[in-house]
């Protein structure tokens, strides 16, 4: 087995005025200043007022939390030069998107171009996780088996309750949004790398496609990197969550890994099946559980979590994590920023506030908490 499983994490964020709490433009100073002071860790994203941070490779969670941390301080402070703040959240509560504008760089003309009117609606953010896996035949074979895992990722990460203004009564709604793309979704299941490169480079032999960066599967093989990405979960506004599922990541691929070497492997299950997890986490979050398939059972996610922990206990202790997932199973337990977001939300119109401005305060709060 491989000795170190390396991660890396990238994180999306919005930008908002701190006095109207609106999104604002990501100004040109404020993004020279932010590469200046991390070049190749900062960069524009489709839409102005959006901007995405990454990572380096890191073979431990606590050299991962000190990098994330000097990169959330940083977009902070330069931020605030510009009466900006940031936010770690999947959709903004009540902006319009018809009213954003997108990155004027030819990569994103380009995407405009090709995707027509679904892209105007990118008002989204996510957060992509890296896992370093070496070998491309391991990082085939993997696919199908954490696929199974994506769902309780998303239930765990939801972030995106609110969308123009309304209650959509989704706890992520930034996944509605974003399987209007094509070539989203749950990867499609492949006996190897050789159907991987064989099926994909279809596309890019016929020009559809430049690479492998224009499919945006929930888990993928990273174009760029000897990794595994994904990228199903939606941004965290507090640090120490977004930590916190990058290591059950981290951990499912050492166990899987695991197996692997004493010859056994997760059972791979139907897309369909999995896909009704996945409905679920995108609508409930983690308050109504989830299928377990080999029960024939919906299970709380408070129980599901306890059962994950026993099956990563010897992986999350190798890899020194035992902390952070500790704080999966309080998610379970407590709810996500979606609920946390409701809570606020309803707070404010019980006192008479404006409950969608209260809920932006609350995540500007939330983003500096752990800093």
């Amino acid at each position: 087995m491989q000795q170190e499983f390396t991660l890396g994490i990238e994180e999306e964020y919005l930008l908002v005025d701190r006095d109207s709490l609106e999104l604002a433009e990501a100004p040109a100073a404020l993004m020279e200043a932010c590469q200046a002071d991390f070049e190749g860790q900062v960069s524009p994203e489709f839409l102005q007022c959006q901007i995405e941070v990454g990572t380096r490779p890191h073979v431990t969670i606590s050299s991962a939390r000190e990098d994330l941390k000097r990169l959330r301080s940083c977009v902070s402070k330069r931020a605030a030069e510009h009466n900006l703040a940031p936010i770690a959240v999947s959709c903004h509560p009540f902006a319009d998107w018809k009213k954003q504008q997108h990155t004027r760089k030819d990569r994103y003309d380009a995407l405009q171009h090709a995707l027509g009117g679904v892209a105007r609606r990118m008002l989204i953010c996510g957060m992509h996780v890296h896992i370093g896996v070496a070998d491309s035949a391991l990082r085939a074979d993997l696919i199908p088996q954490l696929s199974y895992f994506l769902p309780h990722l998303l239930a765990l990460s939801t972030s995106s309750p609110y969308w123009n203004g309304e209650d959509t009564g989704l706890s992520s709604y930034r996944l509605t949004v974003f399987d209007n793309l094509p070539r989203t979704g749950l990867p499609p299941i492949f006996s190897g790398w050789s159907e991987y490169e064989r099926t994909t480079g279809v596309l890019v032999e016929l020009g559809v496609i430049e690479d492998t960066t224009k499919i945006w599967w929930d888990l993928r093989p990273s174009h760029q990197y000897p990794t595994l990405e994904t990228r199903i979960m939606d941004v965290q506004p507090r640090m120490e969550h977004a930590l916190s599922l990058a290591a059950m990541v981290q951990a499912l691929t050492r166990m899987l890994c695991r197996l692997k070497d004493r010859n056994l492997r997760w059972r791979q299950y139907d897309r369909f099946l999995i896909g009704e997890n996945r409905w679920r986490a995108q609508r409930y979050g983690v308050g109504e559980g989830m299928i377990d398939f080999g029960d024939r059972s919906i299970k709380p996610m408070p129980e599901l979590m306890g059962e994950l922990m026993g099956l990563l206990a010897e992986d999350a202790e190798a890899l020194g994590t035992m902390t952070e997932l500790a704080k999966l199973q309080q998610i379970a337990q407590n709810g996500t920023s979606a609920t946390r977001q409701r809570r606020v939300y309803a707070e404010a119109a019980a006192k008479g506030d404006d409950p969608g401005k209260a809920v932006v305060q609350h995540l500007i709060d939330e983003f500096h908490q752990d800093l």
